[in-house]
């Protein structure tokens, strides 16, 4: 099996902030980034993001000013510093305690929504930065007290650590390793369709997390003999995809397919089936779908359409 090099970036990469982690423990620049008219904020509302145009189907990120901000961080949410964007400083801040927070911000700023509804419209760079906001207040939002003792956090580090109050102990943000792979079989390939899927319709790659003590490659293994019953051989490396719907990292592959029966865990899978070209490349008349545009789902099939 030849390698099928990614033919194009995918949603939520190519982010545009330099992260300048050591900044985060300087405590002055932090003040100063905050109380600086030229800092940038981006508003998390129970996990979606701000944007204005999307009746138009034209998004735009809606990044506040400091004054513009002032009134959702008083709402008393966790905020994080996420980086310089053309050196310019960039928060995130967490508005989820108010039942309608556009009353707080100026009037006509937009709307709350699904970051994911709209992701592949959105202007190169926005889509990862409001992703990465969205990751970051997940977090903070859900790792208020301590894993070790049950008492209560402190944020450190600009809001990239939480410290217990009083046994000290130290938590960082956690990413979730998940692999997700295109099987392929001579002109074949192999998808399946979730009962977690909500399009009834649609058939995408099989996925799943990395369990302890695994490399990526078995993990590409295991999950498909579980869910298909399908071995595979030869895995190849596709590309990555931050997907922090709340906190994992795609990261994908097409793998080999040595055995064409298919026997389904009825847990994981509704159906699956082995696909060709022709019925990728025009879907609709067979009665199914196709993953979502800005998944690495959809990049896995169309590169493979491709090569």
């Amino acid at each position: 099996m030849l390698a099928i090099p990614a033919q194009r970036a995918n949603a939520y990469t190519e982010s545009p902030l330099d992260r300048a982690g050591k900044l985060r423990d300087d405590p002055a620049f932090i003040d100063a980034a905050l109380g600086d008219d030229a800092t940038l904020f981006v508003p998390v509302w129970r996990a979606r993001s701000l944007l204005r145009g999307v009746e138009e189907g034209r998004p735009q990120a809606v990044l506040l000013s400091r004054a513009g901000a002032e009134a959702v961080r008083m709402a008393g949410g966790p905020w994080a510093f996420l980086g310089l964007w053309e050196k310019r400083p960039v928060f995130a801040v967490d508005c989820s305690t108010a039942d309608d927070p556009l009353p707080l911000l100026p009037e006509a700023m937009g709307a709350f929504t699904d970051l994911r509804a709209v992701a592949g419209l959105l202007p190169p760079g926005e889509a990862s930065v409001l992703a990465h906001a969205r990751g970051m207040m997940h977090w903070r939002v859900k790792h208020r007290f301590c894993g070790v003792c049950g008492s209560v956090c402190e944020p450190r580090s600009a809001g990239h650590a939480m410290v217990c109050t009083a046994c000290n102990a130290q938590h960082f943000p956690r990413t979730d390793p998940a692999v997700i792979m295109l099987v392929v079989r001579g002109d074949r390939c192999l998808l399946g369709h979730s009962h977690r899927f909500p399009n009834v319709k649609m058939y995408s790659t099989l996925a799943g997390f990395v369990e302890p003590g695994e490399s990526f490659e078995e993990a590409v293994r295991r999950e498909v003999m579980e869910e298909t019953g399908v071995a595979v051989g030869l895995v190849r490396y596709h590309s990555s995809q931050p997907w922090p719907f709340p906190s994992s990292i795609m990261i994908g592959f097409h793998a080999e397919g040595l055995t064409e029966a298919i026997t389904l865990d009825p847990e994981e899978l509704r159906d699956a089936r082995w696909f060709s070209r022709a019925e990728l490349r025009d879907p609709a008349p067979q009665g199914f779908s196709l993953p979502r545009p800005d998944s690495i789902a959809r990049r896995l099939i169309e590169d493979w359409l491709d090569a």
